[in-house]
C-alpha cells in the first residue's frame, strides 16, 4: 500500500480563509453570528443570484427549516428522489411527514419527471417536492417545475452537491421556492460544516433565521411562541466560507477537468460509462462516477478494492432510500412497473477519486488501476 493517501474529495484551502478567521479573532467575533455570517450570506446570494440567504449549521438543517417554513407536518406526504443521501429525506421524518420516493431517469440520474407524474396520480395532494441535483448534475428542472406548477405544490431544491452548477444559465438552488446548499468537508467549497437556505422571498429567509436562533420573539426578555432550533452558522465557520467562495470557479474548473480525464481515459472500455450530464446544464462535476455494464465480469466492489489496496479512496453510489431499512415501509414510484433505475445505478456504480489536489501522477495511477481491472 502506498504511503500517500489519495482522497475522494478533501478540503482545499487557499489562505484567504485564515484572513477572515483572523479578523474574527482580532475583533472578538468568535461567538455565533457576526460580520462574516452577514457577508457570507450576501456574497453567496450575489454569486448564485438567489436573492436572499440564511447561513446555517448544515445543509440538513436548511432542508429541515424549508419543510417547517412550508408547513409540513404529521401525515403530510413529501415527494423526494430515492437516489440521494439520507440527509435529503431524514428531515421529512423529523416533522412526522411521510416520504414517497421517486425513481431516477438514465439521462441525468436525477428525479424522473415521468415517475413524478405517476406519483401525483397516486398521491394527488403532496405538500412539497424535493429535487436533488445528484453529484452536481442539474435535474430536468423545466419538466419538474411544470409538474409542480400544474399541481400547485412548492419545490425545494436540494443543491447540496451542485453549488456552481447551472441549468439553462441559471444557478441550481434558485429555481424552487426554497433552495439549499451544503458546505460539508467534501463539497466543492467547504466551511468544515455548514449550509445555506436561499430564496427569492426575503420573508422566507427571515423566517429561517428566526427559527434557527431558537425562535426567540422580539421581546426584551427571553420569550418563545414556537419551537426553534440552534441552527445558525458561526462567525468563524462563515469566515472559512468567504475565503472558499473566492475560489469556487477555480474549484469547478478543476473538477470538470477530472471528469474529462476519466471520460477520455475509459472511452475505449465498452464496459465503463461515466455518469451522464444534462445537456441543458453545466455540471460542477463534484464527484466523477462510473457504472459498469451488466454483462461485465468486473464488479464495483472489485474496482473499489483494487483502489483501496493502493491507499486510494473511492465510494459506492448512494444506496437508494427505497432500499434503506429505515424507509422500508415507504412507497417507491417508478416510471415503468418492474423497473428500478435508482437501484440499477447503485448496483453497477461507484464514485471515483475527485480531489482537485490530485497530481498528474495521482490521476495516472488511479486510471491505470481501474483499467487493469478490465484487462482481458
Amino acid at each position: 500500500m502506498a504511503e500517500k493517501r489519495i482522497y475522494l474529495s478533501s478540503p482545499t484551502m487557499h489562505g484567504e480563509e485564515q484572513d477572515f478567521i483572523k479578523e474574527a479573532f482580532d475583533t472578538n467575533w468568535v461567538a455565533p453570528l457576526g460580520p462574516n455570517v452577514n457577508n457570507f450570506e450576501k456574497e453567496l446570494a450575489a454569486y448564485t443570484g438567489a436573492g436572499h440567504a440564511a447561513a446555517l449549521s448544515a445543509g440538513t438543517a436548511a432542508i429541515h427549516l424549508a419543510l417547517r417554513i412550508l408547513g409540513i407536518g404529521e401525515g403530510d406526504i413529501v415527494f423526494a428522489p430515492s437516489l440521494t443521501f439520507s440527509a435529503t429525506c431524514n428531515p421529512i421524518v423529523y416533522e412526522k411527514a411521510t416520504p414517497v420516493f421517486i425513481d431516477s431517469e438514465t439521462d441525468t440520474w436525477d428525479m424522473d419527471p415521468e415517475a413524478l407524474r405517476r406519483a401525483f396520480e397516486k398521491y394527488p395532494n403532496p405538500k412539497a417536492v424535493i429535487v436533488v441535483h445528484l453529484y452536481g448534475t442539474p435535474a430536468k428542472l423545466q419538466e419538474i417545475m411544470e409538474i409542480c406548477r400544474e399541481h400547485q405544490v412548492p419545490l425545494i431544491e436540494d443543491a447540496a452537491e451542485s453549488l456552481s452548477s447551472t441549468y439553462k444559465g441559471k444557478h441550481t438552488g434558485t429555481f424552487g421556492k426554497i433552495g439549499i446548499y451544503s458546505f460539508n468537508g467534501n463539497k466543492i467549497i467547504t466551511t468544515s460544516g455548514g449550509g445555506m437556505l436561499v430564496s427569492e422571498d426575503e420573508e422566507i429567509t427571515k423566517k429561517a433565521t428566526f427559527l434557527a436562533t431558537q425562535a426567540r420573539d422580539a421581546a426584551r426578555y427571553y420569550q418563545h411562541s414556537q419551537i426553534g432550533y440552534n441552527y445558525r452558522m458561526s462567525n468563524i465557520t462563515a469566515g472559512i466560507g468567504r475565503g472558499q467562495l473566492l475560489h469556487i470557479e477555480e474549484h469547478k474548473a478543476l473538477k470538470k477537468a477530472i471528469y474529462r480525464q476519466y471520460k477520455e481515459a475509459f472511452a475505449d472500455i465498452e464496459e465503463i460509462a461515466m455518469n451522464p450530464h444534462n445537456p441543458d446544464g453545466d455540471a460542477n462535476c463534484w464527484l466523477s462516477c462510473m457504472t459498469i455494464s451488466r454483462e461485465s465480469a468486473v464488479s464495483p466492489d472489485q474496482v473499489m478494492d483494487a483502489l483501496a489496496e493502493a491507499n486510494i479512496e473511492s465510494r459506492p453510489i448512494w444506496k437508494p432510500m427505497h432500499l434503506q431499512p429505515v424507509f422500508a415501509e415507504c412507497d417507491f414510484i417508478t416510471a415503468h412497473e418492474g423497473r428500478d433505475v435508482a437501484g440499477d445505478i447503485f448496483a453497477r456504480g461507484l464514485c471515483l477519486p475527485s480531489d482537485i489536489k490530485n497530481t498528474k501522477a495521482d490521476m495516472e495511477e488511479i486510471i491505470q488501476i481501474v483499467r487493469n481491472c478490465f484487462a482481458k
